[in-house]
């Protein structure tokens, strides 16, 4: 493919521009898209699509792609929670109701296990201010803030970058003064893992009812101290930091990040049956607690995000 034809491409198939991006690591981005029309009206915790194209390249240390060439004038698009860094540079809350770009929270994939190539996210961390992208034109989800009381204590639980919708309900929760009890977990593998974590800790100073813990699990190992989310509710750890107990009557829960973590059963169709995966997620261990799923046609306590 010619430059040409890459320039081509990239003004009629591209829709954005990268506003602002931080790596707190090599392999962890927070990213800022600008779209060409103002951003569509949406809730915190629903998701949105970023896409670039097959002509781009990628970044070196991946996988190797063997893109058909007639694939190469494709866009390869994704669904991406949106993300919020919550402070702006003065340490106030962001104004998010003027803000004119999204913003995503995007780990590097390298290969997708058994030597399968990642297609987007290569190409995603070569971007650079300025540059341009696809972003999808609709925002969607149910997992929002919608039931939550403002009494309600609120316990955000994922892993890695599961917690970029949680971050943004917490901002939406903290800028209309949410009275109840706010608790935000992540399980990530080391701490350099976590790139929101210095604006956790500065909001634990700001506001009495919220709490952030970091779980990193290679470098507790060490300590022999391994604990995953799971471990931290069955151990009573985590209403211990929440400072109350999980009372399904009061307490709304929000999951995002590994499906191992939040453990959906699966329905069978004939029986209704339902059949945790072992051993047992979060979901398995709620319900256990007199906590309920989501239903279409009604609301529970416990709220899911599968984002792998």
């Amino acid at each position: 493919m010619t430059p040409g034809q890459i320039t081509d491409l990239r003004r009629t198939r591209y829709n954005a521009t990268v506003a602002w991006l931080r790596k707190p690591n090599p392999d962890l981005m927070l990213i800022r898209v600008r779209p060409d029309t103002p951003p569509p009206a949406h809730q915190p915790g629903q998701y949105s699509t970023l896409g670039m194209g097959g002509w781009e390249p990628r970044a070196p240390g991946c996988v190797e792609e063997n893109l058909d060439p007639k694939d190469e004038d494709k866009l390869i698009r994704r669904a991406y929670s949106i993300s919020c860094s919550i402070l702006d540079e003065q340490h106030d809350l962001l104004d998010m109701e003027h803000a004119n770009w999204l913003e995503f929270y995007v780990v590097l994939v390298r290969s997708k296990g058994q030597g399968e190539p990642a297609a987007l996210t290569p190409r995603l961390f070569l971007l650079k201010e300025g540059d341009r992208l696809f972003l999808g034109d609709k925002i969607a989800g149910h997992f929002t803030l919608e039931p939550v009381k403002p009494r309600d204590s609120v316990v955000f639980l994922a892993t890695g970058t599961g917690e970029a919708p949680h971050n943004y309900m917490l901002w939406q929760l903290l800028k209309r003064g949410h009275q109840g009890r706010i608790l935000s977990a992540c399980c990530v593998r080391y701490q350099r893992d976590l790139g929101y974590l210095p604006t956790h800790n500065d909001l634990m100073h700001r506001y009495a009812n919220y709490k952030y813990l970091s779980l990193t699990t290679r470098e507790a190992l060490i300590a022999g101290q391994k604990v995953y989310i799971q471990d931290l509710i069955t151990s009573g750890q985590l209403e211990e930091k929440l400072g109350a107990g999980l009372d399904p009557a009061r307490t709304h829960v929000f999951l995002c990040g590994n499906p191992n973590m939040i453990g959906v059963p699966t329905k069978n169709r004939e029986t209704g049956t339902l059949t945790y995966p072992a051993p047992a997620g979060v979901v398995e261990i709620l319900e256990k607690r007199g906590f309920q799923v989501d239903q279409p046609k009604r609301k529970g306590n416990i709220h899911f995000e599968e984002y792998w």
